[in-house]
Parts: C-alpha cells; sequence; structure tokens
C-alpha cells in the first residue's frame, strides 16, 4: 500500500481565477500544494497556472518511493500520456468529461487509502459549467469527505454587477448551439420570473442575443458581462433589443468570456411606470379586495406585491 499524505484524506473542490491572477486565494494555495493528486481538464493550461504560484506539480524522489505503488496501479489512465510519461511521480492528473468513468473510481480509491485529492477547473469554480459532477457524487457515495475552497466564480460576479434582482436567480449555463435547440429552450424559460444567468460562446452570442430578443421580448432587462477581472471588462446595463445592436457594432464585444444575465418575466425596466397596469388593477378592484388584487396582479405582471398593494390605495382613493 501507498503511503498516505499528511494532509486529511478528502476530495477538495477548489476555484481558481477566472482572469485576474491576484484573485488567487491563499487557502487554495496551501491546499493545492499539500495535496498528493491535482485533478484538472487541461494538464497543460492548469499546469501554467500552478506553476505562476510555484506549485510544483512533480514529486520529489521520496514522493516517488512512496507512491510507487499508487502510480504503479494508476499508470494506464487513459487521456493522461504527458503524466505517465514522465519519470517520478506527476501529481497533475487529466480529469474531463471524456475520461470521468475511468479515472472517478481510480480517485475515490486513492483518496480511500488516505491520500489527499484536489479538483480544478481551467478557470472558476468547479462543476459551474465544468466537469466534477460525477466525482463529487462518488466521493459522497463512497463516505469520502468533499471540502469546498472557495473563490473566484464568473456566473456570481456577473450577478453582483448585474443591477438585477438577485434574491432568486437560475443559473442555466451554455444554451444549445443549434437554432432549434436554442429557442426551444429559451420559449420553456420565457415565464420564469426569477433572474436568468447564462454562459455563451463568443461565435454564437449575437445569434443567442437576437433568439433572446426575439422570445423573450426586446424590452427585457439584460446585463452583458464579458471578460470579467480582465484588462478589457465590459459590465453593459441595457434592454435585449439595445444589446443586439451594442454588441453587432463591436467585434471586441464579440470575443472572450461571456456571461448574459437577464432579468424574469415581468421584472420592469427602470423607465418604466406602475401605473402602465392601472387598466388591470381597475379592473381586478372591481371583484376583489385590495389584498387579493394586489396578489393576482402580480402573479400576473411579475410586479411587486407591495408595490401593486400601494398603487391600488391610491386608485382606490381617486
Amino acid at each position: 500500500m501507498s503511503t498516505p499524505t499528511a494532509m486529511p484524506a478528502c476530495l477538495y473542490i477548489v476555484a481558481t481565477p477566472i482572469g485576474n491572477l491576484t484573485d488567487m486565494t491563499p487557502h487554495a494555495i496551501a491546499v493545492l500544494k499539500q495535496v498528493a493528486i491535482i485533478a484538472c481538464e487541461d494538464t497543460r493550461t492548469s499546469g501554467k497556472l500552478l506553476s505562476h504560484f510555484g506549485i510544483d506539480t512533480k514529486g520529489s524522489k521520496t514522493d516517488e518511493a512512496k507512491s510507487s505503488e499508487t502510480h504503479h496501479a494508476t499508470s494506464s489512465v487513459e487521456d493522461d500520456e504527458a503524466t505517465t510519461k514522465q519519470k517520478g511521480h506527476n501529481k497533475l492528473w487529466a480529469y474531463h468529461e471524456h475520461n470521468s468513468a475511468i479515472q472517478t473510481p481510480k480517485i475515490i480509491q486513492m483518496i480511500e487509502q488516505g491520500h489527499s485529492i484536489a479538483l480544478i477547473s481551467d478557470a472558476g469554480t468547479p462543476l459551474v459549467s465544468d466537469p466534477g459532477y460525477q466525482l463529487v457524487q462518488a466521493a459522497h457515495e463512497a463516505g469520502v469527505t468533499v471540502s469546498p475552497i472557495v473563490g473566484a466564480s464568473a456566473a456570481i460576479g456577473a450577478l453582483s454587477v448585474a443591477g438585477l434582482p438577485s434574491d432568486r436567480f437560475s443559473f442555466i449555463g451554455f444554451l444549445p448551439a443549434k437554432t432549434h435547440g436554442r429557442q426551444k429552450q429559451l420559449n420553456d424559460l420565457i415565464a420564469r420570473t426569477e433572474t436568468l444567468i447564462f454562459y455563451e460562446a463568443p461565435h454564437r452570442i449575437v445569434s443567442s442575443l437576437e433568439d433572446m430578443a426575439t422570445i423573450f421580448g426586446a424590452g427585457r432587462a439584460v446585463t452583458f458581462c464579458r471578460e470579467l477581472t480582465k484588462t478589457f471588462e465590459t459590465v453593459h446595463k441595457s434592454t435585449l433589443g439595445d444589446l443586439v445592436e451594442f454588441v453587432k457594432a463591436d467585434d471586441n464585444q464579440q470575443r472572450g468570456e461571456i456571461v448574459v444575465v437577464v432579468a424574469g418575466a415581468g421584472v420592469a425596466k427602470d423607465t418604466d411606470d406602475i401605473s402602465t397596469h392601472d387598466k388591470l388593477l381597475q379592473r381586478l378592484l372591481e371583484d376583489l379586495s385590495v389584498k387579493k388584487a394586489a396578489a393576482l396582479a402580480s402573479d400576473i405582471t411579475g410586479v411587486k406585491k407591495n408595490a401593486l398593494y400601494q398603487r391600488l390605495l391610491e386608485l382606490q382613493a381617486d
């Protein structure tokens, strides 16, 4: 049996920067330096990041001797030729959707033997539009401890600057690449009242925004976030109709990492006047109490019940 590492045997889910390297936390650096194995999407991408922070991915001769049995047991790992061909112990393992079925049981076995393992993604918090779900699920099923090392997340960063309701939101992630599938999913989301968070690829951003404007309505509020934490960061609050033109007019807005935060159905634009619902409110007052009318109108329009209640009182007094 191989000798366990000094750290507690555990699966660490470690967030890494989404652009600005100074967002890497001291906690994350300390964990990545100490774990026996770092599982990552792309060993080349992660290798550069780890090198920047002085995190050695090659075990010492002592480490090699201690881990020789484990290394021998895992030397047939697919899609990790760069790792297995290196002399000595390499703590950087490829873990992605194409090899997760093979790697997952190997990683769980390593932890059960007393080793600590970290999972990272190419950028940001793992499992948010990244592989890793199967590994975490398997860890729980095996009774293995799972611990988050928190940090950057493009979705939460975008929500924090969007200026849209953040008490209720849904992370949708990437829409289907093909037009039919994308439009179908957007139609399924059309009545959702919570804020919606999307990721999108640069080559599809214009088409996706056009579909959103058509299906959700050109007047739906939206905040466009691009290259968050990087030098050429964009945070642009608008409506979907105006955003389509904004992105079309500037090729630079069609590059980089993109997050689109869309208001839920019924969320009024900043310039909207609640009096636009007066006709509905007056009709409801004919048959319902103010309280019941406000509740029903809120369900229909998506406007907050308290605001509608106050407007109903004003209409009653006229």
